[in-house]
């Protein structure tokens, strides 16, 4: 009688299982077996934000039913909405240290825009004398480095920016020299996030965020000379010197020496009529231009908090080290065809922009904004590799990276 009463109910379960199966089977059919169609849609919707028109899809429908899948993602890329949505989107969070993406559009991010537009190499992103202001045609407020008014007009009336962004240089729009531009990093709108206040140390920590994937916890090396680690820095944090050898040094002794490159740069704003500093701008000293705290072209703040340790280093000068060249941060990658030392912001972001870690990170950053995933296994991580190997091959034109995530992603 046991065998008789089980013996039903486990045909019963088998049957709701293969059922079950075959469900979730014909589930998985629909999504992964995509055809060229269903393949274009989803490139676009990726890349644009947006549905195709019936026009443009059947264009990408044939580009991919002959194997060019390029051509299909670049007719998606052709749409306004992959600038101002999906490249403002991607790239408005690295513009502040909230990584708030609903932030004005502003000459950071419209920067980085022109650059992936134009195919211009995407290391001058921290380098570059290179600046992307709207077309003189429009009826908009002119660039000024006291305000975002001309980038809040192009945001606040949803100007495509495919077409109205135009290169132009910082030289000649700033006053900045050329030899003091550094791509974003001297923007207004990075100088009002992370030269603001502070020591300078929070636009190198950024910029190891947005721009290399790790921040300094990850790149800890207690191995390394101290013998940068600026005098604001405690050797006895709490009274206990081995909280500074076990933990602190290990940041400050490649960020110091990193960090003297934006020795000259300041963010000047009032501070009692303007607290957030929405009408301040960019300040550099030139060449005879002296800082009434140190006596040299060195900013104040590089000297500020003296007394926490008066036998550290004193800033003379914007002269950087990249001490990661050594010990176990060798793994960035860095440009052996570099010195790996030199003067100001431009050398310093050219040394971050030439290491692999550098061309990772931004092929990480789209597959992610593509995929809507982080890579997961082990031929996700091989084809980042193969699209960053492209990404080098190809001139660093970040579009390039877009059309391979998007061309991976599509479905098979």
């Amino acid at each position: 009688m046991v065998g008789f009463y089980t013996k039903p109910t486990h045909i019963r379960r088998t049957k709701w299982q293969q059922t079950l199966i075959s469900f979730v089977a014909l589930i998985l059919s629909h999504s992964s077996l995509a055809g060229p169609a269903e393949q274009a849609k989803r490139i676009h919707d990726r890349l644009a934000g947006v549905p195709p028109s019936q026009v443009v899809l059947e264009q990408m429908r044939t580009y991919i039913s002959n194997g060019d899948t390029r051509a299909a993602a670049d007719l998606a890329m052709n749409n306004a909405n992959f600038y101002n949505v999906t490249l403002k989107n991607w790239v408005a969070p690295w513009t502040n240290e909230e990584s708030d993406i609903f932030v004005p559009l502003n000459d950071y991010t419209a920067t980085v825009i022109g650059i992936a537009r134009d195919d211009v190499d995407f290391r001058q992103i921290l380098s570059g004398d290179i600046l992307y202001v709207a077309n003189a045609n429009l009826a908009l407020p002119a660039y000024s480095n006291n305000n975002n008014n001309l980038y809040q007009a192009l945001d606040e009336q949803s100007i495509d920016l495919q077409t109205a962004l135009v290169a132009t240089t910082q030289s000649a729009v700033t006053g900045l020299p050329a030899e003091a531009t550094a791509g974003v990093l001297t923007t207004r709108a990075a100088a009002k996030s992370f030269f603001k206040d502070g020591t300078n140390r929070a636009m190198f920590r950024f910029t190891l965020i947005n721009h290399m994937c790790t921040d300094l916890e990850g790149l800890k090396d207690t191995s390394l000379s101290p013998d940068r680690i600026r005098q604001d820095v405690s050797r006895s944090p709490g009274g206990d010197s081995r909280i500074f050898i076990n933990s602190c040094s290990g940041c400050h002794t490649g960020m110091d020496p990193l960090a003297q490159s934006f020795a000259y740069y300041e963010y000047d704003y009032n501070v009692e009529s303007d607290p957030n500093g929405e009408n301040g701008s960019l300040q550099y000293n030139t060449e005879g231009q002296l800082d009434a705290d140190t006596g040299s072209r060195v900013q104040g703040k590089y000297h500020i908090n003296g007394n926490n340790f008066p036998f550290g280093f004193v800033t003379p000068d914007d002269k950087w080290d990249n001490y990661w060249r050594k010990g176990i941060n060798q793994f960035l990658g860095w440009d052996d065809s570099l010195p790996g030392a030199g003067n100001g912001a431009k050398s310093m972001g050219q040394e971050l922009a030439h290491s692999q870690a550098f061309a990772q990170c931004q092929v990480k950053k789209v597959f992610q904004n593509v995929c809507l995933r982080s890579p997961q296994d082990a031929t996700d991580r091989s084809q980042i590799d193969t699209i960053v190997n492209n990404f080098q091959a190809d001139g660093y034109k970040i579009k390039g990276v877009f059309a391979n995530a998007a061309d991976y992603c599509k479905g098979e």
